[in-house]
């Protein structure tokens, strides 16, 4: 609950916050429900319909069978593709997702460039133009040195192809490696008629003020996005960062210790109350998946009773191990 709101009742025009949910069970099940504005599976046996509204995530789940991610909200939901680009929309909330093969695009840079400057031009003429959350998952994401590393340009194409749409703040974002057998970016949204609030971390400098070392265009994102009703928190990857350097690089243990305090920062930022609870799911990105045992052992101990999932993902950062994102609800 948000402190200090709780004899307060929210104005019932703003949006409320789309439900999210990880669940076993069919994809055709889940799309024929009202309100599904999108359904994600993850990883190569993913069960996926030719909707738009679904998206196979390019992340192996380290749990079998692996769940499916799915985002509902209190409206009927249209649908529709141009081109590579994939959308659906209901009650003032847009989902868009586009998939590009980096052979035919030139590599990262250029990938991404292309990637975000259709996303912008998409949202840009929607109704809801106001981007609150973003993911991005691309392949061998630490490979290069210096400023050709791969997320690094990434990021130099990210920059160019938004231009200036987010000329008045970022959204909250997760950029996180994968291993699929095809060089593809995957970029997917959370977009609104109405407009969140940034949440940046005290203990962390915001990311696009990042010094120069870590590459010509710093990483675009907040740390985190309350959501038009302050419902609801969509909380940006979070890792063992503090001000702008990795801590305990290597040290699994206490990168997950770092990142949970990073985490508690960010709620009480927000002006939520801390912890976590069943309604609120969050994706562990774990790097070797021989940690994954004890990343799950942490989760169970600081996060009784949270839905998680445990995900084949390589940080930003060669050096750290581990990287959470996901919502929180009032």
């Amino acid at each position: 609950m948000i402190q200090g709101c709780e004899n307060v009742r929210m104005d019932p025009l703003l949006r409320r916050a789309p439900r999210v949910a990880y669940r076993n069970g069919g994809v055709d099940e889940a799309l024929r429900e009202e309100g599904t504005l999108a359904v994600l599976g993850f990883g190569r046996g993913a069960a996926t319909a030719n909707d738009p509204r679904c998206f196979e995530v390019a992340l192996e789940c380290f749990d079998a069978p692996a769940p499916l991610e799915v985002w509902q909200v209190d409206a009927p939901v249209v649908h529709g593709a141009e081109g590579a680009l994939r959308w659906s929309a209901g009650g003032g909330w847009l989902f868009v997702s586009i998939e590009l093969d980096e052979r035919e695009c030139g590599g990262p840079r250029d990938t991404a460039l292309r990637a975000y400057e259709t996303l912008r031009r998409f949202v840009g003429q929607r109704d809801e133009r106001h981007v609150l959350r973003v993911w991005n998952y691309l392949g061998a994401i630490n490979q290069g040195d210096g400023d050709a590393e791969r997320y690094k340009l990434f990021c130099d194409g990210r920059a160019s192809g938004m231009g200036d749409f987010f000329a008045e703040g970022f959204p909250a974002a997760t950029a996180i490696g994968h291993h699929a057998d095809a060089p593809c970016l995957q970029v997917y949204l959370l977009a609104c008629d109405q407009a969140g609030a940034r949440v940046e971390n005290p203990r962390q400098v915001s990311a696009w003020r990042y010094p120069r070392q870590y590459g010509r265009t710093p990483p675009s994102f907040a740390r985190a996005m309350t959501l038009p009703a302050q419902d609801a928190l969509a909380i940006s990857g979070t890792a063992a960062v503090v001000g702008h350097a990795s801590a305990h690089a290597d040290d699994l243990q206490a990168q997950l210790q770092e990142t949970f305090a990073n985490l508690e920062t960010l709620l009480a930022s927000a002006g939520m109350a801390a912890g976590f609870d069943t309604h609120s799911p969050l994706k562990a990105y774990v790097r070797h998946p021989a940690d994954v045992p004890q990343v799950r052992d942490f989760v169970r101990q600081h996060l009784p009773g949270v839905p998680v999932l445990l995900l084949h993902g390589d940080i930003c950062r060669s050096e750290l191990l581990v990287e959470l994102d996901g919502w929180r609800y009032a």
